[in-house]
């Protein structure tokens, strides 16, 4: 049975076995530098098997934004990327969030927006090729 849990330890060489499953690529060994800054996460977990996640960084203020959002492939297509990042969006609201932010490639428009995000102009420019 897979667990949903908001800001767990999870030790990195668990979440760098997720990260190279969902990624095709292990994580960065500085991660838990960027979890202690951030406004929580969200693990699914199966047994000690990390099989989801989302990081919700902020500003400190009133914007956070979801970062990582992944599921393990073998998870995929059950519904756990949407109860992982509803469970992000309530976290968020809880900690004092009045927007939440999300960035995401063309084929995820209709997954985020059953989700319940609209789109939005923005700006991004590339610091490093």
């Amino acid at each position: 049975m897979v667990r949903i849990l908001a800001d767990v330890p999870v030790p990195l060489e668990a979440l760098s076995a997720f990260w190279s499953r969902a990624w095709g690529a292990p994580i960065s060994d500085r991660y838990e530098a960027v979890l202690a800054r951030s406004l929580g996460h969200v693990v699914a977990m199966e047994g000690e098997r990390v099989v989801g996640f989302v990081n919700i960084a902020w500003d400190g203020g009133v914007h956070a934004f979801l970062l990582d959002t992944g599921v393990d492939p073998d998870y995929r297509r059950q519904g756990l990327a949407t109860r992982i990042v509803g469970e992000a969006v309530g976290l968020a609201r809880s900690r004092g969030a009045e927007w939440l932010h999300v960035d995401f490639e063309p084929h995820l428009d209709a997954f985020y927006r059953q989700c319940g995000f609209r789109p939005t102009e923005a700006g991004l420019i590339r610091l490093r090729d």
